[in-house]
This record gives C-alpha cells, structure tokens and sequence, in this order.
C-alpha cells in the first residue's frame, strides 16, 4: 500500500453513496431492443436535463414490502427488496406498473391509471390486493457514483420487460419527454450533442447495444450477478473531465494519484515536462511514439531531494530526454537502472550518467549473446535477483528489489518499490498492449513463468499497481496479469489449432489463423511472438 506520506493531494474522505435503484424497461422493434428514457428537470439536484433511466433512492417502505412482490428462488432479499424500488420508481415517474393479480392476470392500462401515483405506493398495492412483478425484473449492472461527485449512488442498474398494453406518461415535475429509443441511436444522437447522458448512461447502453432482443439481455441476466460492477474515475483530458471504468487504460492512474477521487491528474501524455505521480515517483516520457513504443518510453524516478533519485529506464539516446531526467531530479542522481538492454530503454543511460556528478553507477543484467546487435548493453554492476537498491534522506527510505524476470528480453528486470507496493514492469507488462516476446532473445516459457514470479511477488508484498515502460499506470496488479497470462495462453491454444489443421504450414500461414483478430498490418509484429509459441508448443509437445 503506498504510504500516506507519499500521496500527492491531501486525503479526503468522499461522500457515501446512497443506495438506489434504477430499471431499463426493454420491448423487441423491428429494428431491434429498445430502451425506455427520460428527461430528468433542468432544476434537479443530480444529472440536471439528462436522459435516464427510470429509478431513484430506495424507501424504507421497499424492504417491507416483500410480502407483495413475487419472487425468484434465486432472488435475495437485497436484490428483492432493489426490484420493488424500481418497480415503485417507474409507477411514479412514468405510470409503468410491473405487477399482476394473485391469478397471474396482469394489470391493465385502466387498473395502472385508477391508482393515485402521489400516493403511497405500498399501501396502494396492498388495496388492490395486487402482486409486484419483481421476478421479472434482472440485475444487469451495479454503478456506484464518482469519488469525486458531491452526491453519490450505489445503484443496480436493472432490466425488465415493458408489461403489454401500457404507455408512459412523465410525471412532468421530475420526468419529461418520455422515448423509446434503441441503444445505438442514443449513443449517436449524445455525441450529435441532442440527447444528453451522463457516464453511466452512456457505458450501460454501449453494452447494451450488442443484445439483438429483450429475451437475450434476459438471458444473460439470469445468473443473479451483475455483468459488470463499476465505480469509474475522473481526470482531465485535453482540458476536459474524463471518466473510465476499471478496465480502461488509465483508471490505474487515476486510482493511484487521486485515491480519493480528487479531479487533478492530468491524463495528456507530456514529453516535454515530467509528471508527478507520487511525492516520491515522477515519470518522464521519451519522445519517441510509435507501434511498439506507444506513447513513449517511460523513465521513472524514484526518490525525492533529500534521498536523491534512482532513475529507471533512461530511454533512448536523446540529449534532451536526458536533460529533462537530469533538471526533474535536480541533478542528483543515485543509480541509473535499465529493465533490459532494448534500444528504447538503455542506450540513454551512458549520456545521462555523464550529465552527473560522482558518474553514479548503471545496473542492470548484461545483454545475453542472443540479443540483437541494437541491444548490447554492459551495465558498470550487474543486479542480482533479490538485491535491494537503496536511497535514504529527511527521515524517508525508498527501496528498489530486483526480480529477474527474463522472457521478453534474457536479460530483463522488474523492480519493486518495496515501501508503497508499486511494481516497475519493464516491457513485461504493458498498459493497452501486449508485450513482443521475440526470440531468440525472448522466451515463451520464461516470459510465462516470470508473470508468476511476479503474481507472487504482488501477493507477497501487498502490490496493487504495475508501473509499465508503455502506458498509463495499471491498478488490480494481480487480476492484470492473471489476465494477461490467460490472453497469452489462449492464443497458444490459437496457435496449436493452426499448426494441427496445417502441419505443415508456415508462420505467414499460421499467424493469419492464429491472429485474425489483430490488424493484418500488425501480424509481421505479430509473427515474432508466435514463433517463439511455436518453440514452446513444439518443446512441449502441444501441438500432437
């Protein structure tokens, strides 16, 4: 866990979620599902003119309502008790009434426009002797607010079939305009700038989208569980607010430099400026984009002014990438540490050592004789596995751990900033990409068994954010690269079904079958990693 003391904005506590529900009501058109949704009041206190779904806060009175809801076996209390707020939050705001007769008779048009929706809903129901329909309603997702918004929810966001014969009419007080519209023109007709969403709204109807009717969102909704569960994070963005769910590139980044969801990090990649991550961590980003680099090589440094810097990954020789490491450690520079000996990551650590005084010491592993030309690289000392790298000032201790982590490179290196949990993954792991592993300097199986030697490094030490030398910060260390270790044993499994359908295919034949799902333009990139598969796959045995 990073320390306290290193974060860079003062900790705050954000605002507790209020819990709440809300329901997309679903009918099958000729043109697909279509959503119900609304105009929320200019004047309302939360997403003020916004096209919503129907829902709102959960009453007390929900949860005591159990006894006229129908119910699933599989529904629990809390996810009954989430329905009948819904089913309530739709009667009063649109008319739309999920229930039926205790002989399965479902409620009319007539019977829906007799009830006072101003009324209490429960005491209502309990009149009329009617059954709320809850078993028909599904949990397809849980949202919970932004960190960084005043007003917080905590809401499962719900599906249910448009009971037949009903229309919905607004309440025109809180809920205006009522439409049916299909996911994908909504999407469209947001970004047109005449339909306004919030995040939620939005993400939720991109997903959405992919259902061909109500009885296959129904379906998928069957297993009780949300199909996703998300509490997104805010940045800037070119100027603007920015939000992304936990799967997108930069929530780690977020989630490390604004725990508490403050709306401060700027998400810009700069390589003309360093840019703090924490009080003891700043990146500096080499000016060299591209297919394999991203948006640039990422040098850290490690440490603050009393203690001095340690400094990771110089890049590429570019005197001025050099001097922008050197000016953003004030000069004082400890140690100078490549991850491995690649012609983006280690050729700048001579020319930045020279900018030094006391010509600080480069380590790293030597480059092994399989390297490329371009890749030869002898450190001044030679890391060993385990070794701890050291620098100290004003009461505060930063301690670097080496791991040899050898497969995209024989002589790669990951580091572990020991104090706040953070791994410094080389070309490891990468952030929107995965890494080339190209032989015969790289190795499938050592690559595979190195990502356990760090998934058990992560366990051991508390680690919950990969620092990468491509892309923003990842958070959910181990979920990454429990992930990243299935995508790449899932296209080996790719790669065996090729090789057995054409036994005596070539790569050119096989990483078109094994990678059609990537860019053509990218599979000559692509053919390094599946070769060295093919090595693994044929050493192993795989493929018979």
């Amino acid at each position: 866990m990073v320390r306290a003391s290193q974060l860079l904005h003062p900790q705050r506590e954000p605002a507790v979620p209020r819990p709440a529900a809300t329901v997309l009501l679903l009918r099958d058109s000729d043109a697909g599902v279509e959503v119900l949704m609304t105009r929320r009041s200019a004047t309302a206190s939360f997403a003020p003119g916004a096209y919503v779904f129907p829902g709102g806060g959960i009453d007390a009175a929900d949860a005591q309502a159990h006894d006229l809801a129908a119910r699933r076996p599989t529904q629990a209390d809390a996810r009954l008790t989430q329905a009948i707020a819904a089913i309530r939050e739709s009667f009063e705001e649109l008319g739309v009434l999920l229930a039926r007769h205790a002989d399965g008779r479902p409620v009319d048009a007539q019977e829906v426009a007799a009830l006072d929706r101003h009324a209490p809903f429960v005491a209502q129901c309990r009149q009329h002797r009617l059954l709320l329909s809850a078993d028909e309603v599904f949990v397809l997702a849980h949202w919970i607010t932004d960190r960084d918004l005043p007003r917080r929810f905590d809401v499962p966001f719900l599906v249910a079939r448009m009971p037949a014969g009903q229309v919905p009419v607004a309440d025109e007080a809180e809920q205006f305009e009522p439409v049916w519209v299909r996911p994908a023109d909504a999407l469209a007709r947001h970004a047109a700038g005449d339909f306004f969403m919030i995040f939620p709204t939005i993400r939720t109807l991109e997903r959405m989208a992919k259902f061909a009717s109500v009885d296959a969102v129904l379906a998928a909704c069957a297993g009780e569980q949300p199909l996703w569960t998300s509490c997104p994070r805010a940045g800037l963005l070119r100027g603007a607010e920015a939000r992304f769910m936990e799967h997108e590139s930069p929530y780690g980044e977020l989630a490390l430099v604004c725990p508490d969801g403050q709306l401060l990090h700027h998400l810009d990649w700069r390589t003309d400026a360093p840019v703090a991550l924490l009080r003891n961590l700043v990146r500096v980003t080499a000016p060299n984009p591209g297919v394999m680099t991203g948006p640039g090589t990422n040098c850290y440094l490690v440490g603050d002014p009393a203690s001095g810097y340690i400094v990771i990954d110089p890049g590429p020789e570019d005197a001025e990438h050099q001097q922008r490491i050197w000016r953003a450690a004030g000069g004082d520079i400890r140690m100078i540490v490549c991850t491995h000996s690649h012609a983006d990551h280690s050729p700048g650590a001579k020319p930045l050592q020279a900018l030094c005084d006391g010509k600080p010491p480069i380590v790293g592993l030597p480059s092994a004789p399989t390297a490329r030309a371009a890749s030869h690289f002898v450190p001044d000392r030679v890391l060993a596995d385990g070794e701890s790298l050291v620098v100290s000032g004003g009461g505060a201790r930063h301690t670097l751990q080496a791991i040899h982590t050898p497969g995209h490179a024989a002589n790669h290196v990951c580091l572990v900033l020991v104090e706040d949990g953070l791994l410094f993954s080389g070309d490891h792991i990468l952030n929107g990409s995965t890494t080339v592993v190209d032989p015969p300097d790289g190795d499938m199986s050592a690559y595979l068994d190195s990502l356990d030697r760090l998934s058990a490094a992560c366990a051991a030490q508390g680690i919950a954010f990969i620092l990468p030398a491509h892309g923003h910060v990842l958070g959910f260390a181990r979920e990454a690269i429990a992930h990243l270790k299935s995508h790449r044993l899932h296209r080996e499994r790719k790669i065996v079904t090729a090789m057995r359908n054409r036994p005596a295919g070539s790569l050119d034949e096989w990483v078109e079958l094994a990678y059609d799902d990537v860019p053509s333009r990218l599979w000559p990139v692509a053919k390094r990693s599946l070769l060295a598969h093919v090595q693994r796959i044929e050493a192993l045995q795989l493929a018979k």
